[in-house]
């Protein structure tokens, strides 16, 4: 049952942060403010992951920030929303690019944060 409380405090924290994010002003058909948001989560899920692994860090504390910061940070589903929009309003090339850095960027996210994750400490 505690579980259930760090990831929802952790969830909020994270919503929280995605939406200070999502007040920066922007204007433009790429949704950056979404890509850098995943981008940002990808790179601190990384991060914790690799510290969990090696450091050990607590089961709550865990799901405090990788399962409640990140799920709540992280905006995977507003993403495929904005793709679908894209291709829905013929930003064919718009739509192509923004998943393809999505992608190729958040997977390069996750590789530095564990890479920071082992040279930090």
């Amino acid at each position: 049952m505690k579980g259930f409380l760090f990831v929802g405090l952790g969830g909020a924290l994270g919503a929280v942060l995605r939406y200070a994010i999502s007040l920066f002003p922007y204007k433009g058909t790429f949704p950056v403010l979404t890509f850098i948001t995943n981008v940002l989560g990808a790179l601190l899920i990384g991060y914790i992951a690799g510290a969990a692994a090696r450091r050990g860090l607590s089961r709550n504390l865990v799901l405090f920030l990788k399962t409640g910061v990140c799920g709540g940070f992280t905006t995977f589903s507003t993403f495929s929303l904005e793709a679908y929009s894209l291709f829905d309003g013929r930003h064919y090339i718009t739509a192509v690019l923004y998943m393809i850095l999505s992608m190729l960027c958040c997977l390069a996210g996750v590789a530095a944060g564990l890479y920071m994750a082992e040279r930090i400490g």
